[in-house]
């Protein structure tokens, strides 16, 4: 029998069969997104409001203007999120160290706490499950998710 007598089979209905660490991936997107709701909901901030503090915890204080720049927004948007942030007690302006005229988003103390209360059992959770494996298994695994994201942000790139 050659290949053109073969019957052609349709593929089955529904997604692709991908090798389970790429499905585990998508998993874990997916629940990352449960997370960041969760975090939204306890705090009362939208999703840009959350990756603003996001932002804030992870770089310190920042010129509304870099806030922008790292949130990919205008500045009026900006201010608009960062006068909700204020209102609920999320952040402060402060004057600038070194330029008289401008301002910075800080954190508030409390906030950060709250925020990190809720982010850091998690992180060292599933930091802890690395202590399964050996260090050899971690360097595998890191280079995998390495590979990971450099393909997402190959895939995430803008063209010029």
């Amino acid at each position: 029998m050659h290949a053109a007598d073969v019957p052609s089979v349709p593929a089955p209905p529904g997604p692709p069969a991908f090798r389970a660490p790429t499905t585990l991936l998508r998993e874990v997107l997916d629940v990352t997104e449960l997370f960041e709701e969760r975090m939204r909901r306890e705090l009362t901030v939208n999703p840009t409001d959350l990756e603003a503090m996001e932002h804030l915890l992870m770089a310190g204080p920042l010129a509304p203007s870099e806030l922008a720049k790292r949130l990919g927004i205008s500045t009026a948007s900006t201010t608009t999120a960062v006068d909700r942030l204020v209102a609920l007690g999320h952040v402060t302006r402060e004057p600038h160290p070194t330029d008289r005229r401008g301002v910075m988003v800080v954190p508030t103390p409390a906030s950060r706490a709250r925020a990190l209360g809720m982010l850091m059992p998690m992180i060292h959770d599933v930091d802890r499950e690395l202590d399964e494996f050996t260090p050899e298994e971690q360097e595998v695994i890191a280079r995998y998710l390495s590979r990971v994201i450099a393909t997402y942000r190959a895939h995430a790139a803008v063209d010029d």
